[in-house]
């Protein structure tokens, strides 16, 4: 495979979903629209706005109707939203939602612990979902967590991985994210995993999804960034982790990877003096520091 690095890297802003819901500071509903207005601003093209799951799990997005409803959806914009079953599916469908996401694991155990079922059942449990989404012409991404490891099962072999992105696809997943839960990966596992999964599915249609726990998002980044990875998923400030994966830290910082792109010359659309503006305010918002090297940085 011949390595190269793309000229523009499209960013999936996760950080209104992905983000907030493992940060215990609650964020009221208006706050969070006022964020994800913000994010629009930057020149962002995917925000996900936020989860379609049950405020038993997840209470801090207990307001995804009003939340979806309330932004402001900038024209070229994409706003796509967390589901996790077919009640999650209609609520948002019924909340104006154009774009779906559906989540498993390359973890049994895993899977288990997040949703309560098996890989298996996962899948079997998106297959509505999906079939519906199409019905009604909205898109379906697909998020595949721990695929370069996992805090029950350790290493993930990278076929396991090319196994459920093939199940997805199949599925009508148009864009598999692969999820670093828990950060362990480094550039030769990353690598492995894009150079397996690739061989069979393009790579176009791959997006990483990238912890920082040990500091190896950036270095993991680039390294698929040389094989023709082009999707890249980021949280404004570093936002979340993962409430079933414990130690598991925040999702790699949009701003980061925006200066780490620029640096080299990529295309991004987006705007950093603006995304650490809007870092700061979220952090603001979560009373503490953004967690950016590249926000703290430029605040000094």
């Amino acid at each position: 495979m011949n390595k190269h690095l793309p000229t523009r890297v499209k960013i999936v802003e996760v950080g209104p979903r992905d983000g907030l819901q493992n940060e215990s500071q609650p964020i009221d509903t208006q706050t969070k629209i006022k964020f994800i207005d913000r994010l629009s601003d930057t020149g962002l093209s995917v925000i996900e706005a936020t989860s379609f799951v049950s405020p038993k799990w997840i209470p801090q997005l207990s307001d995804h109707t009003d939340v979806l409803q309330g932004i402001h959806k900038k024209p070229g914009v994409h706003y796509p939203v967390l589901v996790p079953n077919m009640q999650g599916f209609e609520e948002a469908l019924k909340a104006g939602a154009q774009e779906i996401a559906i989540f498993t694991a390359a973890s049994n155990t895993f899977t288990q612990k997040n949703i309560n079922c098996t890989l298996a059942e996962s899948i079997e449990r998106f297959q509505p979902v999906c079939a519906a989404a199409e019905q009604h012409k909205i898109k379906v991404r697909g998020y595949i967590s721990c695929t370069l490891g996992c805090p029950y099962e350790g290493d993930i072999a990278p076929q396991a991985v090319l196994d459920v992105a093939t199940a997805l696809v199949d599925l009508g997943c148009y864009e598999i994210s692969l999820g670093d839960t828990i950060g362990v990966g480094t550039p030769n596992t990353a690598q492995a995993l894009i150079e397996t999964v690739g061989k069979h599915i393009p790579i176009t249609r791959l997006a990483a999804h990238f912890h920082d726990t040990y500091g190896q998002a950036l270095a993991n980044l680039y390294a698929v960034l040389q094989l023709g990875v082009s999707v890249i998923d980021t949280a404004i400030g570093g936002l979340g982790g993962c409430p079933y994966a414990k130690g598991a830290s925040g999702n790699v910082a949009t701003e980061d990877v925006v200066y780490m792109l620029n640096g080299l010359g990529i295309e991004t659309g987006v705007d950093l003096d603006k995304l650490i503006a809007t870092s700061q305010f979220i952090s603001k918002q979560l009373k503490r520091a953004p967690r950016s090297k590249t926000a703290i940085a430029m605040m000094k």
